[in-house]
């Protein structure tokens, strides 16, 4: 029986933040420029609240400037479009956030949409994804850009290998397919429709598991060596009462076949905010002309 080598996420993600915070002292050193990430919470949902306090501590760690906009719920859309505007213009802020989900009587599409291409760090502008997936320079979104990265240190190249993702989603499924296909990967994307599911994971060299359902992909889906990146976030109940964290791969059947696996917690997860900050720096360097830090993009 064959242990998978466990690609730990969490301390990847503190050297993309050691990176970071490496190019943001030079910026400033050199350029006298600091890095500016606006982030903007409408409502009051508690997850949304915890990761905005974590990205506005994490992006104040790396010495940029972090601003906070948290406005009420019932906020009208020409209000919410009229800060994003105000941040556009403004030529501290180099990123800008707008924490999803939104409170339903906004247009999540025609929010994001307003937001400047160039500073928008979470890569969901419809001209980021056009531009992505044309092969083109562009702003791509955080979890699959972190999940790249930690492909990228494990195997080196990827050219060649055979790779499935499960999951279409715009913010994950879609984009990790572009990366996948950008470093020369033959990618497959399946979903709930997808006919035979577990014979299309089997021949993967690599799996992106990206749907949101708490360990759905079982261990004999997995081909014996193959690498396991686990995007899923699922909470279940205990036997014993309480709760835990899952991803959506049984990690204890997966981790017996895969060469490598990503743990839930602490895979995917801090990388999400890690490649935010490092798509903030990009997005100040390409702003002010200079070298973008290298390892830090697609």
């Amino acid at each position: 029986m064959m242990a998978a080598h466990i690609i730990d996420g969490k301390a990847f993600a503190a050297t993309v933040r050691g990176k970071v915070a490496d190019h943001v002292a030079k910026l400033k050193d050199e350029h006298g420029i600091t890095p500016g990430l606006a982030v903007v919470l409408v409502g009051e949902d508690p997850a949304s609240q915890v990761y905005v306090r974590s990205k506005g501590k994490q992006t104040v760690e790396v010495g940029m400037t972090s601003i906070e906009h948290k406005l009420p719920a019932d906020t009208d859309e020409a209000t919410l479009l009229a800060l994003i505007d105000t941040l556009n213009t403004d030529p501290e802020v180099h990123g800008i956030l707008v924490q999803l989900p939104l409170p339903k009587h906004l247009d999540e599409d025609l929010v994001i949409n307003s937001i400047d291409p160039a500073k928008d760090v979470d890569g969901f502008h419809i001209s980021n994804v056009g531009l992505l997936g044309t092969g083109q320079k562009s702003m791509v979104p955080c979890t699959p850009l972190g999940c790249l990265m930690m492909l990228r240190d494990y195997h080196g190249s990827l050219s060649g290998m055979d790779a499935v993702v499960i999951g279409r989603s715009n913010i994950v499924g879609k984009p990790m397919a572009q990366l996948l296909l950008g470093d020369s990967c033959t990618v497959t994307i399946a979903h709930s429709r997808t006919k035979d599911l577990a014979d299309v994971v089997r021949r993967a060299d690599i799996v992106v598991a990206a749907v949101g359902r708490p360990e759905m992909v079982p261990g004999d889906w997995i081909k014996p060596g193959a690498t396991v990146i686990d995007v899923g976030i699922n909470r279940i109940e205990k036997p014993d009462g309480g709760t835990r964290l899952v991803g959506d791969c049984d990690y204890a059947s997966c981790a017996e076949v895969a060469g490598a696996i990503t743990p839930v917690p602490g895979g995917v997860g801090p990388m999400t905010i890690a490649c935010l900050l490092a798509n903030t720096v990009t997005a100040c360097c390409r702003a002010n002309g200079l070298p973008e830090p290298s390892g830090l993009t697609a």
